[in-house]
């Protein structure tokens, strides 16, 4: 999962949302030096990872792109499922993205502060260049990956991917529209609950 759906998954609490957005910059034990809702959904951010990356239908379409995209493939699989999040938007949200963005935008800008240097820049991009919103166009996607690349320790033209993906979009649709159900139960279930006290 890529920020879309990590935020998504949030299921709009303000906290989880943070914690969600700042999770890869917030290593080991380091989560304990946030508030309890922001530390959740760092800890929220972990656990979806983690159910995603053994899960069988995950591990499907990461194989889809491996013969051509090798370790990459995992990255490329959790941006490419932002994208199907996005233009698929209406099966999964009754509130319109541009709407969702807005406000997740928003509540991520109100918790600046708190946040780590990296993750201040990071969002300072997001907002201006409004990634959330243009992951749904295959343009969109396409910039985001070419982005990601220049951001990587080792240099992987990640957007060739993209003719990979839309020769076989329908098997790569088909592939989300089975796996992330699954991943929305499992948070609303399983992880969630877990963080009630």
């Amino acid at each position: 999962m890529n920020y879309l759906a990590h935020l998504f998954l949030a299921d709009g609490d303000e906290e989880l949302i943070v914690g969600n957005f700042i999770a890869d910059t917030v290593k080991g034990s380091r989560f304990k030096n946030f508030t309890g809702g922001i530390a959740n959904g760092i800890l929220l951010h972990r656990h979806t990872d983690y159910f995603c990356d053994r899960h069988p239908m995950y591990l499907k379409t990461i194989h889809r792109l491996a013969p051509r995209h090798g370790k990459f493939s995992g990255i490329i699989t959790d941006m490419l499922y932002d994208h199907l999040l996005a233009s698929l938007w209406r099966d999964f949200s009754h509130e319109k993205l541009e709407d969702f963005c807005k406000r997740t935008y928003s509540v991520l800008y109100a918790y600046q502060p708190i946040m780590p240097d990296d993750c201040k820049t990071l969002l300072s991009h997001m907002i201006r260049h409004n990634w959330l919103a243009s992951y749904a166009t295959i343009d969109g996607i396409e910039t985001a990956l070419r982005g990601l690349s220049r951001r990587m320790k080792y240099f992987y033209p990640l957007q060739e991917a993209l003719k990979d993906f839309q020769t076989g979009y329908k098997y790569f649709e088909d592939d989300f529209k089975t796996f992330f159900p699954l991943v929305q139960r499992h948070v609303k279930s399983e992880i969630l609950p877990a963080f009630e006290v």
